[in-house]
């Protein structure tokens, strides 16, 4: 490097100070580089945990609402086994409709005509 001062000329050589500051220079773009990359990964990799994360949330929910469905599904089983039952079924008849066995005198037989006679 050169400097004038006055009517002298003074020049001056890089120290081995300035020359490891260029080497440093190649360095730190590479170092800069290297950082970005893994700031990148690990981004990516915070987000996929927290997309599973979420996930496992849902299905944990999904499994949950299916217990409560197949429960469900279970006490409407029980129910129209018992609203199919004969025994409940005929109670009604009795009770509300006021419905009795026929006796043998109240069922009357009709033969049917032959066509021909």
């Amino acid at each position: 490097m050169t400097h004038t001062a006055g009517s002298q000329t003074m020049v001056r050589s890089r120290s081995g100070r300035e020359g490891a500051g260029v080497s440093f220079g190649v360095k730190y773009p590479a170092f800069i580089l290297v950082a970005l990359v893994g700031m990148f990964v690990a981004v990516i990799y915070v987000g996929l945990h927290i997309r599973m994360t979420r996930l496992e949330y849902d299905v944990a929910a999904a499994l949950s609402a299916r217990e409560l469905l197949q429960e469900e599904h279970k006490r409407l089983d029980l129910e129209m086994s018992y609203l199919k039952s004969q025994e409940r079924i005929e109670g009604i008849a009795r009770n509300k409709l006021q419905m009795s066995y026929l006796k043998a005198g109240q069922v009357i037989i009709l033969k049917q005509e032959q066509a021909g006679e």
